[in-house]
């Protein structure tokens, strides 16, 4: 296994989408191309699920990947709620007066840094006159220093039963130089007072491969949070990325983990988690036998997109607030990446559409399969179609050297990935990308799989 990790540790990409930003078609499709998408993509039915980034954050974490805006004047707080409820007026205009919400999740930036009222305002806006579906899946991010019973409480009084809280480490070295600090006692509190308010699944982010991290002080962070026992757990690999984020330039590539280290943390967080009942769902995520999660797996409905793992599938994602991502099934687009740029736009009642792509025949059909890949472990393909059966030839040749491996199996128009294989689903689906074969260069845009 040692070998495989020093072998397949090459740049990937985390395939939250395919085609992947970086691959995406130099030409934006028009707003009006956007727009058609959307509209064509809604399915009352099926509801929608909703994005909303929060970018505002009062310190920078430098091992950060996300797109930020770093302040400690909360005054930015309502002019920012205020466009988004513009923005998502225009869509509302596009897919109809009474849309049907199955998802919102809260991302960041931080979203715990506005004020609950303002929380409250903001959903309250979005929700008004709008549909709720059975089942639906409200979530957000938060940080533990910052999370107060009062945002706790605000959420759920609006239907929020799922909460994310941002750990990545307990050990005070390791928090003190990616700058996030936080006490075991403080994420214990907000775990509580969560699950007192009903909570149905509170997860943690834990990362390994941060700088100064150690098997030593990986192993107290784990069993400080199994202690404290949440539903579900993501332990991913810490992405070094510091010519896309400058704040990871704080510390060198001297800090972090060598490769064969940062392999060791992975396999104790891995052995740790399962030998405590976590089970691994899909790709960097553990779950309770009894989280939704996990259940969503067991029943073939779990779906990945730009919001990462989700119990549901909708086919249409809307995105609203700076540097999101929307996907309309045969569309991507993203907002303006700068808040002054993205804030403009919006001033003018337009779509703040930085750059999209129109997702062609084969990419439709190269999506379907690396999102089965990353969900189901397994995808078929429909060799009575001549572009499924050429693009399911090219992968099979691409991937014959992870057969030999033992990472996958390719039995006629089935390709299924081993227990081994799948630690390396990021390597696997890399042999069906046909854009990153196909000339992209994945050494400037992605981190390391390993």
């Amino acid at each position: 296994m040692k070998e495989l990790i020093n072998k397949y540790n090459v740049p990937a990409p985390r395939y939250t989408s395919y085609p992947t930003v970086p691959c995406w078609d130099a030409v934006k499709p028009g707003t009006e191309t956007w727009m058609t998408s959307v509209k064509t993509a809604y399915n009352a039915a099926d509801g929608l699920s909703l994005y909303i980034h929060l970018p505002f954050c009062e310190s920078l974490c430098t091992y950060c990947g996300c797109n930020t805006r770093i302040t400690k004047n909360h005054g930015v707080e309502m002019p920012y709620i205020e466009a988004l409820l513009k923005e998502w007026r225009i869509y509302r205009d596009i897919i109809g007066p009474a849309p049907n919400i199955k998802e919102i999740h809260l991302g960041g930036g931080t979203p715990t840094f506005f004020k609950p009222g303002n929380l409250r305002f903001l959903l309250t806006g979005i929700l008004n006159g709008c549909g709720v579906l059975p089942g639906a899946s409200f979530s957000f991010e938060a940080h533990p220093v910052n999370t107060t019973y009062e945002h706790l409480q605000a959420l759920a009084d609006i239907g929020f039963t799922r909460l994310s809280l941002g750990i990545q480490d307990f050990d005070p070295r390791v928090q003190e130089i990616i700058n996030r600090v936080q006490t075991v006692k403080q994420v214990e509190t907000v775990t509580s007072q969560a699950r007192a308010l009903g909570y149905q699944s509170i997860n943690y982010d834990l990362v390994y491969g941060l700088p100064l991290q150690t098997t030593g002080g990986l192993q107290r962070t784990l069993w400080k949070t199994m202690e404290l026992r949440p539903d579900r757990i993501a332990f991913y690999s810490y992405a070094h990325v510091p010519w896309i984020k400058p704040g990871q330039r704080m510390f060198t590539e001297k800090d972090l983990p060598s490769v064969s280290q940062k392999q060791e943390l992975h396999e104790l967080g891995r052995s740790l988690l399962m030998n405590a009942g976590y089970r691994e769902v899909g790709m960097d995520h553990f779950a309770l036998p009894s989280d939704g999660l996990f259940l969503a797996e067991a029943a073939g409905a779990l779906h990945r997109n730009f919001m990462g793992y989700t119990e549901h599938r909708t086919s249409l994602l809307l995105a609203l607030g700076v540097s999101s991502i929307g996907d309309a099934g045969t569309a991507f687009a993203q907002n303006e990446k700068k808040l002054e740029d993205y804030l403009a736009t919006i001033g003018k009642g337009e779509l703040p559409i930085m750059k999209g792509h129109v997702l062609s025949s084969d990419d439709r059909i190269i999506r379907r399969q690396i999102l089965n890949l990353m969900c189901k472990g397994e995808t078929i393909w429909n060799v009575s179609d001549p572009d499924e059966l050429r693009l399911c030839s090219q992968a099979r040749s691409r991937l014959a050297p992870l057969v030999e491996d033992g990472l996958v199996t390719c039995t006629g128009n089935v390709i299924h990935v081993t227990a081994d294989g799948k630690r390396f689903l990021r390597n696997i689906c890399m042999m069906l990308d046909e854009r990153l074969w196909n000339g992209a260069a994945a050494e400037q845009k992605f981190s390391r799989a390993g």
